[in-house]
């Protein structure tokens, strides 16, 4: 598994999908030289490390002609990058992108994200 390696983050957001605990991650400092601006991290309620990643990452050399940003899901069974562009820069609309991801792969339609304190 390709997951995000992070030495610090400032967590932005937490939410409850169904039986999932979502963390929202920024300013974040990666060990992996991939210049991360958000991830939003799924695990299980009981489980210690999260099992899927959404990630918004800057582009660089010849990806940069494709759009400055790129967002990949990242699991257990590999990753792929969904797509390129600049409409994720935001906050509201990374996790609103990455929400619909998440609801699509683990099957959750009917489920809706509730923000937590």
């Amino acid at each position: 598994m390709s997951t995000p390696v992070i030495r610090t983050a400032i967590p932005k957001r937490r939410y409850q999908l169904g039986e999932f605990l979502i963390t929202v991650l920024g300013d974040i400092e990666s060990g992996d030289r991939i210049p991360y601006r958000y991830i939003f991290a799924v695990g299980r309620e009981l489980e210690s490390h999260p099992g899927l990643f959404i990630s918004l990452e800057e582009t660089r050399g010849e990806e940069l002609a494709r759009g400055p940003f790129r967002l990949r899901l990242s699991m257990a069974e590999g990753e792929q990058v969904l797509g390129y562009g600049n409409q994720w820069r935001e906050l509201d609309a990374f996790v609103e992108e990455a929400s619909h991801v998440v609801k699509r792969v683990l099957n959750l339609d009917d489920e809706v994200p509730y923000r937590l304190a």
